[in-house]
């Protein structure tokens, strides 16, 4: 699809005939000199180069950039979702190598295909088609790294398969260390030989520290959240040429102080601050890691917002589900109040972006809304117990963290991430 189509043509000023006096010869003097017939075509030509002038759009380079939105400004986090019975054709299947059983929902007996479906269609703009040749050739001998929680695996092993489809030989994309997919603590990364690039993982649910309490710290306390120290993986990090951190699942009431885990800044355990401010903090401290450890002209850096969960009737841990839907809410009606995060997150992005950081606010949590058909639901991997909750937070594979990155890759379009590499 051409997301850049020429600007309409101006209005057909000269249209009318009674514009050109050509037309009106016949209402001529019969004595009609040799001088005035020079000074009629002199203006009869003036005007005529005037009319094609207006009639002929000016040049515009956008149609040679047909993969390329450089030139336009789109909103890519507002928009619908669109049946499209084609599009499960541009993607990967369940047999990709680099899939966690969790999310191969159709091999833990989910039957419907509906959900693969649907394709995001951002208000006033196409995304570009999502190319894996082209965004490994531009990575190649960098580094790719994602980081926080489970959804951001869910992003990360989409990613690994998206980019799979442009390698002719998979076997030459392994895990570094040996380990397999399954692994689900520390970190992971998966080397694509031919393009020498590393596409990494890091699960850091609170993106900073956790370390046991302070002395003398009171009975309820269980562990200390550091928010002002990142995480010891954050060493790694450093060189990466796309990052995409990602957090809020974790940020509760009932995974923080409910849990006994309190917040700590240098030695003071702090017994009254609220999770909120807590993760506020946390993205200030993220904020000046990047700024002191990432290079300016190398690293795009990416905030992801929080991705939506589904239980309905329910808590997760109180009976929540959202077993049965089977396609995309229909409207925004019934969605939850946004999150404080969410300004959180955009505040520090575009202070960034005011130092001259590559930085972007990658916000899809609205479209993520509409999908609570997405998710593995009871569809769990096998060995998961009868009683367990339904997953109503991850996403099956191929499915709605597709989108997450091809809106990513879009991104990386407008900023023309090594282009020169190509």
């Amino acid at each position: 699809m051409d997301l850049h189509q020429l600007p309409p043509k101006p209005p057909h000023a000269l249209h009318s005939l009674h514009f050109f006096p050509q037309y009106h010869l016949l209402r001529l003097p019969i004595i009609f000199t040799k001088y005035h017939a020079y000074v009629f075509s002199f203006i009869l030509i003036t005007l005529t180069a005037f009319a094609f002038s207006l009639l002929r759009p000016s040049f515009d380079p956008r149609p040679l950039l047909r993969s390329h939105p450089r030139r336009e400004t789109c909103d890519y986090s507002d928009g619908k979702w669109m049946f499209d019975e084609e599009y499960p054709l541009r993607m990967y299947t369940e047999d990709c190598p680099f899939l966690d059983p969790g999310f191969q929902c159709h091999r833990n007996g989910r039957i419907d295909e509906g959900f693969r479906r649907w394709r995001w269609q951002p208000h006033g703009c196409d995304l570009p088609r999502f190319n894996a040749s082209d965004l490994l050739q531009r990575s190649q001998n960098g580094r790719i790294i994602f980081v926080g929680d489970s959804i951001v695996r869910n992003q990360w092993e989409s990613m690994l398969c998206m980019l799979s489809q442009g390698v002719s030989n998979l076997s030459n994309v392994y895990e570094e260390n040996g380990s397999p997919i399954t692994k689900h603590k520390g970190f992971l990364s998966f080397r694509f030989q031919e393009y020498n690039l590393t596409v990494e993982y890091y699960r850091v649910p609170f993106l900073v520290r956790i370390s046991r309490p302070p002395p003398n710290s009171p009975p309820q306390v269980r562990g200390a959240i550091e928010i002002d120290k990142l995480h010891w993986f954050s060493n790694k990090w450093s060189g990466a040429d796309i990052l995409i951190f990602s957090g809020g699942h974790w940020w509760t009431e009932d995974k923080t102080t409910k849990a006994g885990a309190y917040f700590q800044e240098g030695q003071e355990l702090n017994m009254t601050m609220d999770y909120k401010e807590a993760f506020h903090r946390t993205l200030k401290t993220l904020k000046a890691w990047s700024m002191q450890n990432l290079d300016p002209l190398r690293a795009h850096i990416f905030f992801r917002s929080y991705s939506s969960i589904h239980f309905r009737n329910g808590t997760w841990d109180q009976g929540g589900t959202c077993k049965g839907s089977n396609q995309p809410e229909s409207h925004s009606s019934n969605f939850p109040s946004e999150s404080p995060f969410h300004q959180f997150v955009y505040d520090i992005t575009k202070e960034m972006k005011a130092a001259n950081r590559k930085a972007k606010y990658l916000n899809i949590t609205y479209l993520t809304e509409f999908r609570s058909d997405g998710h593995p639901s009871t569809h769990r991997e096998e060995g998961t117990a009868h009683s367990a909750i339904e997953d109503c937070s991850h996403w099956c594979l191929p499915g709605v963290p597709d989108t997450w990155n091809e809106i990513l890759y879009a991104h990386l379009l407008i900023e023309d991430f090594r282009a020169k590499l190509k």
